[in-house]
Parts: C-alpha cells; sequence; structure tokens
C-alpha cells in the first residue's frame, strides 16, 4: 500500500486498467458472462445494440464473449513467454555480467545475432519452421524480447558485480552460489520487473502482428490479434468487429507502458520519467 500512495495518477491508472483487463477477461471466460464465444447466437454482422453490446461477427456469434476470449489468449500466450524471456535473460544476463570472458562473449554475439533480424521476420521465420499457432506465438515473442532484456541484465549485472559488498564476499571467500542469491539477485529485480513490463507490451504487440498476418493463433480459438484479422475483412461493413479489439489492443498496450514507467521511477529513482 505504500507504493500504491506513492505512485502517481499515470502510473495507478494504468494499473487499474490491467486489472481491469484481466477481471472482464475472468468474468467472460471462467463465469461465462456474455455467452459462450462459439455460440451463433444472432443475424450476422449485427451492429451493436442491446442485446449484442458489441454486434455479431460474420457467423452471428457475440463479439462481447468473443472479445472477453481473446483479451485472455493474448494476456496469456505474451505472460507465458515473457516469464520464460525473465528467467532466461536474467540467467543469460548475470553469466554474461558476472563471469564474463568467453561465456560472456558467447552469450552478447547469441543476443546481438537475434536483435539484427526485424521483428516481424524472425516471427514469421519462427512460425514457417514451427507451424502457426500457438507454440510458434510464444516462441517467437521469447527470441524478440530476450535480446534487449539480456542486454539491459547483463549491464545491471556487471554494474553490482563491480560494487564493494561483492568484492567484500568474493575475499572472504563466499561461493558464487552465495552470492548470486544474496547479492545479484536482489539488486537485479527491479531491473529484471521493469525489462519485464516492457517485454509484455512487446510481447502482445507481437501477438497481435502475428495473428493478424495468420501464423498465430488459428480459429476457432480468438486473440485481438486474429479478431482484427476475421473483422479487416468486412471493415466498411461492420467496422465495430476491429474497433473493439483495436481499441483494447491499445490501452492494453498502452497501461502495461505507463505502469511500468511509474515502476521504474520506483525501482530505479534515479532514472526520469519520460511520460507525464
Amino acid at each position: 500500500m505504500t507504493w500504491w500512495r506513492k505512485a502517481d495518477w499515470l502510473t495507478r491508472s494504468g494499473l487499474l486498467c490491467l486489472v481491469l483487463l484481466a477481471l472482464g477477461t475472468l468474468a467472460g471466460t471462467v463465469l461465462g458472462i456474455g455467452g459462450d464465444p462459439d455460440e451463433m447466437v444472432g443475424p450476422r454482422l449485427a451492429p451493436p445494440n442491446g442485446e449484442y453490446l458489441l454486434g455479431t461477427d460474420e457467423l452471428g456469434r457475440s463479439m462481447l464473449p468473443r472479445l472477453f476470449e481473446g483479451i485472455g489468449t493474448t494476456l496469456v500466450l505474451s505472460a507465458l513467454a515473457v516469464l520464460v524471456t525473465a528467467v532466461l535473460a536474467t540467467l543469460l544476463g548475470i553469466a554474461a555480467g558476472y563471469r564474463g570472458g568467453w561465456l560472456g562473449e558467447i552469450v552478447l554475439r547469441l543476443v546481438e545475432v537475434l536483435h539484427s533480424f526485424p521483428v516481424i521476420v524472425l516471427a514469421i521465420l519462427v512460425a514457417a519452421v514451427l507451424g502457426p499457432g500457438q507454440t510458434a506465438t510464444i516462441c517467437s515473442i521469447i527470441l524478440i524480447t530476450i535480446p534487449l532484456m539480456t542486454r539491459v541484465v547483463r549491464a545491471a549485472a556487471v554494474s553490482v558485480s563491480e560494487r564493494d559488498y561483492v568484492t567484500s564476499a568474493v575475499i572472504s571467500g563466499a561461493r558464487w552460489p552465495r552470492i548470486l542469491s544474496r547479492h545479484l539477485l536482489p539488486n537485479l529485480s527491479g531491473t529484471i520487473a521493469v525489462q519485464g513490463t516492457y517485454a509484455l507490451s512487446v510481447g502482445i504487440l507481437v501477438e497481435g502482428g502475428l495473428s493478424f498476418l495468420g501464423f498465430g493463433v488459428q480459429p476457432p480459438q480468438s486473440s485481438l490479434g486474429a479478431l482484427i484479422q476475421q473483422g479487416s475483412i468486412y471493415l466498411l461493413a461492420a467496422p465495430w468487429l476491429v474497433i473493439g479489439p483495436g481499441i483494447v489492443l491499445v490501452l492494453a498496450i498502452l497501461a502495461i507502458n505507463v505502469f511500468g514507467d511509474g515502476l521504474r521511477d520506483s525501482l530505479e529513482p534515479r532514472e526520469a520519467r519520460s511520460l507525464v
């Protein structure tokens, strides 16, 4: 609660927006509010009205439960991929920053190779190898987000490893697992958390782009990118098919970035806020 009281209105707004999206998704998918996303309940391409709050799609399915399902799919896939990214990037960054040597050089060269690929090209390449679907989406997000996060964690690990308390621990004969758990990880947790929020927003954007191109989540399952892709076919006749998922996608990315910016100010106060 202390962090909440110190946070500014922009950070609070971002966090509240994310909480509302998560609660809406749980209400729609777990409690079944809005109905079955795959059930054909009304006329095709019906505009938003009292019965169908977000209208219906080309098959007569209500867009509200499909939007709930799409939000949940996008958030779960992105969060799962970013969790894997955070673990791998932390291990690789500490190995390159604290251990250094040939191991650090190998890690840096690998992340530079991945970072040199254009984002969408790398995502399509992964989908071409693994085949379209959720696995390709998760792997694409991991490969796209891990280079920057690894480099940032490495730079922070180098800085921490040069501090006096780490040097004292080494001189006293402490083994590297103890140094890692007692000194490195606690002092890198802020950097990892901030980079994780940035990676999550990138992951949502990658999922949206990959599904829009047809290489991500496949029908009948919904995601924000898949809903936008399906609705774009009927953009002139039924613009509400794109407007709803598009607004939610933008809000989710904006909320995560704003929350991450506030989190950075709290955990890394020497950095200046960029959004005020």
